[in-house]
């Protein structure tokens, strides 16, 4: 018996079966355009349930309204590429495992709203949704990523929502048993009103093992399986659609509450029964609950569906079909069995200890039917749910890229090792040790390298073979907010670059657009160019999107946060012994610049921090040439796996010396260094030193041969030698102040760099 039938009846029905108005309407979030929509598609009002089911799936969480005709803009095919955007995640081909073909199944979303307002929980259930995306598919998760981006540390909230959001994603991802092993964390006043928790799992499964949500066919049974649903997480989604105001703290109901150890145990389930041929259709429940999931179902199987939602595993007593339907309980999975297999699914579930119950039919009328105690409570057709809902053409107005950053108004540093300290320190470039320490990177047994601790990607082997997946999320928000088109196209060249720079073949990509309200023209120009040009940038380097998640309204009290299209790559070893990490240099080696630097100090992290330019005051960003950046990442991969560089780094943030400081740390090795003036003729020493110029790499290598590297067309120079004495050693650089130190021990550079973040969170900083 469930808790349902402890309330009567005829007060649980009666209000839900009331016709609601456009006052109502406007209450659940909708538009009065969206609620005359509705009683179009009806042709009468809807009731409380059918307004509640039509308010979550037409919010912008779940129908992506506002950006679905530009997201068709994004490569999407690709000789790998098995399965695209429009399932739980994304699918592609990795070539030959243990049992024959394999695929690697990824996707990023995003858990924003529900972080600010309780971070911990918030950024639990992200984790917790994430790995659902993909073990729906079939697919055992192996890795976990996450993408940050905090307020100003000076702002009074920052601190403990530091805490909660890396707690949550540690307590989750540790207690399930997952690693986390790539990510980035960033800090800025935009953020102050909006944080971002982006989170990404990765997963592997046979390519005869996939499981779709299309796919159902009529008459088959509906299962609910996992965790009971509570009241939690209510309108959950909607929430995510709004912008905030202050005070919106009081929303804490509509953030669910996880459980990592029942996640353990549905994983495990529902692999083992994805090893039987039970499933027909298979959806997790994520944002809006029973009722995406129902929905997905069956529109991807043109299929209707009837459940009884008194058969629904509930937890509270008296709950409403409104409730059932919105609720965001997490650990929820939804299943269409095949013919005569409810035994089979009941008692594997039933061994896992989780509920597991049957709740209705599929038909073949292409409507949603539900029912409690008797009465039908909501009866719609499904199309006006998913594919007829509103898609809307926003009106848009070109972003004003920022003007070029003259660098000759600004005096040269008098100490450019005290700059390269500062840059160090600052927050943006200071080391998240204190954060990825807290995640467990090893748990499985299979993770070579995490991009915290000593690459530009991840690397993980995939289990019993001698290849392994690089994995890596990025994005540099200043560049997009500078310039939307060319800050677009370096987010995916970012991450096209640290893939290469560990020697992995780029295969695809997952996105995540975080950006503020669509319905602002200047926002949604911001939105339309970072596509076109994140889509500009995949065309060319035939990296597809195979999944991602559009997380808008972003704003407190009209306030939008920076632009923040992340993207997370993976990538293919095909033998894990040819790799390179940060950690491999060694002395003796040559240190090589592959690249040229262009004197680019626009919208730079020296622009910020030593200069105090931040916005449009800090200038364009560094322009991207796609076919170039081709060219380069193709000659580091063939470099790495020839076995000539034993440690590799992109130059970004803080350019060629933050870069080479970063190899140092990582290899704890010193570097004797030898930049002069030929190296950027008619710039400024800060250009050279500091400059993000693109498609750039720092190389410590062997057996250096420039007149063979000159043949190949791909610029390059030697920057110095590493040594053993643990020092940056500007000795040999012609232009270094006479003043200044000669040499900066590399436990001084260790403490700035490793030091800002701990001294934070204990509040010394």
């Amino acid at each position: 018996m469930t808790a349902m039938t402890a309330a009567a009846p005829d007060d649980l029905i009666a209000p839900l079966l009331a016709p609601q108005d456009a006052a109502a309407g406007k209450a659940h979030g909708l538009k009065p355009e969206e609620y005359d929509l509705i009683v179009q598609r009806l042709n009468r009002a809807p009731n409380l349930v059918e307004l509640g089911v039509f308010s979550v799936m037409w919010s912008e969480h779940c129908s992506y309204k506002s950006t679905r005709r530009h997201l068709g803009k994004f490569p999407t095919k690709g000789p790998r590429v098995i399965q695209g955007p429009g399932e739980n995640a994304g699918v592609v081909d990795i070539g030959d495992g243990p049992n024959g073909p394999m695929a690697c199944i990824f996707k990023m979303e995003s858990h924003n709203h529900p972080s600010f307002i309780e971070p911990y929980q918030g950024a639990a259930t992200g984790v917790g949704g994430i790995l659902r995306d993909v073990f729906t598919m079939g697919a055992r998760p192996v890795a976990l990523v996450n993408a940050l981006r905090f307020g100003d540390p000076s702002h009074p909230k920052t601190r403990s929502l530091v805490a909660g959001v890396v707690g949550g994603i540690g307590g989750y991802g540790n207690c399930v048993g997952v690693p986390t092993v790539a990510g980035e964390t960033q800090f800025h006043k935009g953020y102050n009103g909006n944080i971002l928790v982006n989170a990404m799992a990765v997963g592997l499964a046979d390519q005869d093992r996939i499981f779709y949500s299309r796919g159902a066919e009529p008459g088959n049974a509906i299962f609910y399986v996992g965790s009971k649903t509570g009241r939690d997480g209510i309108h959950g989604a909607t929430m995510a659609s709004a912008e905030f105001s202050e005070g919106d703290e009081e929303k804490r109901p509509t953030v669910q509450v996880g459980d990592p150890f029942t996640e353990k145990l549905l994983i495990e389930a529902c692999l083992e029964l994805m090893a039987t041929d039970a499933i027909q259709s298979i959806q997790d429940m994520g944002a809006a609950g029973l009722t995406s999931s129902s929905v997905e179902i069956a529109d991807k199987g043109g299929v209707g569906v009837e459940m009884d939602l008194d058969k629904v595993p509930q937890r509270e007593t008296g709950m409403t079909a409104y409730e059932i339907m919105l609720s965001e309980s997490q650990e929820r999975m939804l299943m269409v069995l095949k013919p005569g297999q409810e035994h089979v699914a009941k008692a594997i579930f039933e061994k896992w200890d989780l509920d597991a119950e049957v709740i209705g039919h599929t038909t073949d009328t292409g409507r949603l039917v539900l029912k409690q105690h008797g009465a039908v409570v909501c009866d719609i057709p499904v199309p006006p749910l998913s594919n007829d809902a509103p898609n809307y053409d926003r009106p848009w107005n070109p972003p004003k890229p920022a003007p070029a950053l003259d660098i000759s108004k600004y005096p040269e540093p008098e100490d450019y090792g005290e700059v390269l300290l500062k840059l160090m320190s600052s927050p943006d470039m200071a080391s998240k040790r204190w954060i990825w320490e807290q995640y467990d990177r090893h748990v499985m047994g299979d993770t070579i390298d995490s991009s915290q601790s000593g690459g530009d990607a991840a690397i993980v082997r995939i289990h019993g073979t001698n290849k392994a997946l690089a994995i890596c999320s990025d994005c540099n928000p200043h560049y997009v907010a500078a310039d939307p088109y060319e800050g677009g196209k370096q987010v995916v060249a970012e991450a096209y670059r640290n893939l290469s720079a560990v020697g992995a073949t780029p295969i695809a990509i997952t996105d995540n657009l975080n950006f503020g309200n669509p319905e602002k023209p200047d926002t949604m120009g911001v939105i339309v160019k970072a596509i076109e040009g994140m889509a500009e940038a995949c065309r060319v380097l035939d990296f597809p999107v195979v999944s991602g998640n559009v997380s808008l309204y972003n704003e407190t009290d009209g306030q939008g946060i920076p632009p923040t299209p992340v993207v997370g790559g993976i990538g293919l070893i095909e033998d894990v012994s040819k790799i390179a990490t940060l950690m491999g240099a060694q002395a003796g080696d040559a240190l090589v610049l592959v690249g040229e630097t262009k004197g680019h100090l626009g919208a730079s992290l020296y622009a910020r921090v030593i200069l105090g330019l931040d916005g449009p005051a800090g200038g364009a960003p560094p322009a991207v040439h796609l076919e170039i950046e081709k060219q380069r990442a193709a000659f580091i991969r063939d470099l790495i796996r020839s076995g000539r560089a034993h440690a590799v780094h992109d130059v970004s943030d803080g350019g060629i010396l933050c870069a080479v400081t970063e190899l140092a740390l990582a290899s704890g090795v010193g570097l004797e260094l030898g930049f002069d003036d030929q190296y950027a003729t008619g710039v400024t020493y800060p250009e050279i030193l500091f400059s993000e110029t693109q498609a750039c790499y720092v190389v410590a290598m062997t057996n250096v041969n420039f007149q063979a590297l000159a043949s190949t067309g791909i610029p390059s120079r030697l920057l110095g030698t590493v040594i053993e004495n643990p020092v940056l050693d500007f000795n040999w650089m012609e232009f270094w102040p006479a003043n200044a130190a000669k040499e900066i021990p590399l436990s001084a550079l260790r403490a700035a760099h490793e030091g800002w973040l701990p001294r934070y969170m204990k509040g010394e900083a």
